[in-house]
């Protein structure tokens, strides 16, 4: 049983290895390829959630960026059993926006991955940032890990 638990967990992070070099490289249809068409997002950005796949909408957002977006995690831990697996981590996204700004933001992501087909895909995705409990309602955009 441990031998196909490791399998699995390999599989998945070799899924989401190639998903990420293709968010990097804004190949929107790639990274599309490993989620679900039915997919729920919780996005960083509005609306409060996305359903189903945006290729398009995914493109128009990549084209924002100069070059590259650079990633980097943290903190990483995957649980895996009965064709479900949760995945959660912190997530650091660098790079630069067409109008010159550079980002390094690090948010926190949990994804909720499903075996379909015989293969490992990202069904559920929430990222966010945490806020001032101030009553100021900011977004604490420079915590860092």
């Amino acid at each position: 049983m441990k031998d196909e638990a490791r399998h699995e967990e390999e599989a998945i992070t070799a899924m989401l290895m190639m998903r990420a070099k293709a968010l990097g490289e804004k190949n929107a249809a790639e990274a599309l390829s490993y989620e679900a068409e039915d997919s729920v997002e919780f996005s960083l950005a509005p609306p409060l959630v996305y359903y189903g796949q945006d290729e398009a909408g995914l493109q128009a957002w990549f084209d924002t960026w100069e070059g590259p977006i650079g990633g980097e995690v943290r903190d990483a831990k995957l649980t895996v059993g009965g064709g479900v697996a949760f995945w959660s981590g912190l997530m650091r996204m660098t790079g630069t926006k067409t109008d010159g700004t550079e980002v390094d933001l690090w948010f926190r992501q949990t994804l909720g991955i499903v075996k379909q087909d015989g293969h490992w895909i990202v069904a559920h995705q929430h990222a966010s940032v945490p806020f001032a409990m101030d009553g100021s309602g900011r977004a604490l955009l420079d915590l860092k890990p």
